[in-house]
């Protein structure tokens, strides 16, 4: 029996560590239900297997597929609906319950993890906007030429070790600001700088370089300006500060003016190439990847997904 168009598959993925993995979803099932909104729901052991199941409710006839999860589960339900043909991919609609140890990309449009009653309602009235993806085309070790899509942003360096850092202090300390704060003093001890070449338009930077962000999204308040819409990737790369410097960084991030800092170098591009990036770590969308071997390129895929937004 096919599915109505109209109801929901809903992915519910529990919080890494939780002690309660029920007690968010029952909160939202009766916020759910109260408004008389048909679905199915269905949970994720691990981030392994998100994928698997965004897969099987694609093919189960789901329309409108909600995931209650974070950047990385987002990322994965992404990356499962670009495997799909794109006469299946443009029938089926995205949304967002943030549920993450990190959630920037729902905070991006005004989801608020403690709003569970206004997401659902900006859900349920189905505003559908066409967003852009960023994609990372690399190889492996193995030599296999591999991609990777992106919603929010890819980091080079030293952020990167620190998005890993955050995941697990979160879950420590609870505080996203805590969090970060630790994780900023912990890197202090670790390398912060990578020789990198890199060419952004016309640009060329062979130096060493602390971190690169190149933002679809916000990017953790990287790429403020980014917007999933434009056909662009922002650009932040930052060179290596003093200690002094660094600390005023931080303030600038956290206050929302990270671009005012004398360190960071702004650009707006379609495409970023990665000649070289030594022993850098990459994330996408707060999670570790392998790193890549060689050269690897960034670049934009404009309105390639349906995707649900607040009005």
């Amino acid at each position: 029996m096919a599915v109505e168009t109209t109801r929901w598959g809903i992915l519910y993925c529990p919080k890494t560590g939780a002690l309660n993995k029920t007690k968010r979803w029952e909160k939202m099932k009766m916020l759910i239900e109260a408004r008389d909104i048909r679905y199915d729901m269905v949970q994720s052991e691990n981030s392994d297997s998100v994928s698997r199941l965004v897969t099987m409710l694609i093919n189960n006839g789901y329309k409108t597929i909600i995931v209650v999860g974070g950047d990385s589960a987002l990322n994965d339900a992404v990356n499962c609906l670009m495997q799909e043909e794109k006469r299946v991919r443009d029938e089926i609609v995205l949304g967002i319950i943030p549920n993450g140890v990190m959630n920037d990309f729902a905070r991006f449009w005004g989801y608020d993890e403690d709003r569970d009653e206004q997401t659902i309602d900006s859900l349920q009235k189905r505003r559908v906007r066409r967003i852009d993806l960023g994609c990372i085309r690399y190889t492996n070790k193995e030599g296999d030429k591999c991609h990777r899509y992106f919603l929010n942003c890819v980091n080079i360096g030293m952020t990167a070790d620190i998005m890993n850092l955050r995941r697990q202090t979160r879950r420590l300390f609870g505080s996203r600001t805590l969090s970060f704060l630790s994780s900023m003093l912990v890197m202090l001890f670790h390398r912060m700088d990578y020789k990198m070449r890199l060419r952004i338009n016309s640009d060329v930077i062979d130096r060493k370089v602390m971190t690169v962000c190149i933002g679809n999204g916000p990017g953790y308040g990287q790429t403020p300006s980014a917007v999933p819409y434009n056909g662009q990737l922002d650009v932040s790369v930052v060179y290596n500060p003093q200690v002094v410097q660094l600390m005023e960084g931080l303030w600038l991030l956290i206050t929302g003016r990270f671009l005012n800092h004398h360190s960071v170098h702004p650009f707006r591009t379609h495409e970023v190439i990665v000649e070289g990036a030594q022993k850098a770590l990459v994330g996408i969308d707060g999670r570790l990847m392998k790193t890549p071997v060689g050269e690897y390129r960034l670049q934009v895929e404009q309105e390639v997904i349906n995707f649900l937004i607040p009005e």
